[in-house]
């Protein structure tokens, strides 16, 4: 839960302002002093957040901070602060007029990153809720490991440095829980119960299966045989000695001092300052100024055209039963299920081949990094959601589609097509390996991750099916159809729970009834909004402003409209705010309107 906040503060913007300061107007004059000043910003930014976040340096490709964890003392948390707002001011004093268009665009979202890193420094108690209901502090370090490479004996040295740091590390975040619950901040009851599920399945493995030796089984070849039994030995009595004993500090405190403390809501608005923070949380997560109000009637929106296309494949399969009967019958029918983790995760292979060979129809260039199918690990819950591990941006780690591959009883194949889309190709890793190679912007860009840009383009992609082959099957259309009435529910139940004093069961219920999605998996993306408020607005939200450009760029070009030129623009900006993303899309249009027929 800290490395996905840290990203979305280090990629999270005041939207509102976007629409004023990003310009795609040619710049008088460039300045090479101006531009080597801010090239020296950028780069030195990267550094220091690299030196600052060691966890995210390695998901990222850059391991020369690999012997190292998050420092969580107070003292490196105000040095932080006093780093960013260092930067905020070296980014203002930097002429933007005399910067190319390309740098004016980068130096405005950098500014407003560092400007929204500090809005959210005096909400405390909020940032020290780091347990979450689908990950959080909880599991990073086992995803660390998992990222962390191996080939080497240098790289086993750093993993070994890290597990006898990990103690530390945990006494660290219980101080830092401690303080937050001390200032009335703690995740309700049903989060914490699946924070002590999953620190118990790591608890549970034999001494020789534990999650933490994972690198272990993966030393490179050029490692000698009897040096990797030594460095397993050594792994071995690190977990032993140290890794696990933190665990179990980390339970103790969870079950006997957190949980106690736990409310019997878990709204933001019922938290100190809580309805300030949700309205950070809205503004950064859908990078737009919507209320919460507008975001809900939205949502009741499209539910509502959805749910009658739903409808409508239900006639189709001349199906005798209401819409929670059709449901029953597709969560239920063994022909609609595989019979095991290889058989599902082999189902998820088969479709993204099916899906490769089409994507030249839809984008111009497509990217090199390559991706693969696997389980995620096993201390997540049957039903926690898929999710993507996007490439390093040296090309050294390919990108990963982490299928919940233990819930193969609970994971129809009808819904299947549209979550490769989601997750692999075209959605998740198609954009960011896209982005990693976009060499002409800083890095700091290639490795955003704005989460109404992002999590939008991976919604808009499964609608993409549609021309590369999928949903031929009405069940597959109906799974398509549900997976975006989910995400248009997020929308609904997100803003219900947190500005409108939804209960956590009102929620479940709502949105079982709207989607038909099975409610032990409902109930669990429930606890996940209440562990991560607002996140779950980005998806449908983005989706919809990229639906409309398209629709835009159509209308205004008519028989000059490309969509894998379309698509490419939408691509090559990076991961930006939608306002930005906006602009692009308008610059291009004008720009191919202009262009003799």
């Amino acid at each position: 839960m800290r490395q996905k906040r840290i990203k979305a503060l280090l990629c999270a913007v005041a939207a509102s302002s976007w629409l004023v300061v990003v310009e795609f107007a040619f710049a008088q004059t460039v300045d090479a002093n101006a531009t080597r000043q801010v090239h020296a910003l950028f780069d030195g930014a990267w550094e220091a957040t690299m030196r600052r976040y060691p966890e995210w340096a390695t998901t990222v490709g850059d391991n020369r901070y690999g012997d190292r964890l998050f420092d969580a003392s107070p003292e490196a948390e105000s040095a932080d602060y006093a780093r960013v707002r260092a930067q905020l001011d070296s980014g203002k004093a930097i002429a933007r007029d005399r910067l190319s268009d390309a740098d004016r665009v980068s130096l405005d979202i950098f500014v407003y990153e560092q400007e929204m890193q500090l809005r959210m420094e005096r909400f405390v108690g909020f940032r020290r809720m780091t347990l979450g209901a689908q990950g959080g502090f909880q599991s990073e370090f086992i995803q660390l490991l998992i990222a962390s490479p191996a080939a080497t004996r240098r790289d086993a040295d750093q993993i070994l440095a890290r597990l006898a740091a990990y103690p530390r590390r945990v006494d660290q975040e219980i101080a830092f829980l401690r303080q937050g619950m001390a200032l009335g901040w703690v995740p309700p009851r049903t989060v914490l119960e699946r924070v002590l599920a999953q620190l118990d399945q790591q608890l549970s493995q034999a001494p020789g299966q534990s999650p933490f030796l994972e690198p272990f089984s993966r030393l490179g070849s050029d490692v000698p045989a009897t040096e990797r039994a030594t460095l397993l030995a050594q792994a071995r009595q690190s977990v032993a000695d140290g890794v696990v004993p933190a665990v179990r500090r980390l339970r103790a405190f969870v079950a006997d001092e957190y949980l106690p403390r736990s409310p019997p809501v878990g709204s933001l608005s019922s938290y100190p300052e809580g309805a300030a923070v949700y309205a950070e949380q809205v503004r950064s997560s859908t990078t737009t100024d919507l209320s919460a109000a507008q975001i809900h009637a939205i949502g009741i929106r499209e539910l509502d055209r959805l749910r009658g296309e739903m409808e409508a494949v239900i006639r189709e399969v001349k199906f005798e039963g209401d819409f929670a009967a059709f449901v029953r019958y597709l969560n239920s029918d063994p022909k609609f299920f595989h019979t095991s983790t290889e058989t599902l995760l082999a189902g998820y292979r088969e479709i993204a081949k099916r899906i490769d060979p089409e994507l030249p129809r839809l984008f111009a260039e497509l990217p090199r990094a390559p991706y693969g199918v696997r389980s995620m690990p096993a201390d997540f819950s049957s039903d926690a959601a898929a999710f993507y591990s996007g490439p390093a941006l040296d090309g050294s780690r390919a990108g990963w589609f982490n299928a919940s591959g233990q819930a193969w009883s609970k994971r129809p194949i009808w819904g299947m097509e549209s979550l490769v889309a989601h997750e692999a190709v075209p959605g998740h890793h198609l954009q960011v390996a896209r982005a990693i190679e976009l060499g002409g912007l800083p890095t700091f860009r290639r490795a955003a991750g704005y989460n109404a840009y992002g999590e939008g383009w991976a919604l808009y992609a499964e609608t993409l099916g549609f021309d590369l082959g999928l949903y031929k099957d009405p069940y597959s259309r109906f799974g398509h159809l549900q997976g975006q009435a989910f995400r248009a529910a997020r929308l609904v139940v997100d803003t219900g729970l947190h500005s409108m004093h939804w209960s956590r069961q009102r929620a479940i219920d709502y949105m079982t009834e709207r989607t038909g999605q099975d409610e032990p998996y409902v109930a669990s993306e429930v606890d996940r909004y209440l562990s991560w408020p607002g996140q779950a607005l980005g998806y449908m939200i983005g989706e919809l402003k990229i639906i409309e450009l398209r629709d835009r760029a159509k209308a205004r070009l008519g028989g000059r409209f490309d969509i894998r030129k379309f698509h490419m623009v939408l691509l090559d900006q990076g991961s930006v705010p939608l306002p930005v993303l906006e602009r692009a899309v308008e610059a291009w249009i004008g720009q191919t309107a202009a262009r003799a027929p």
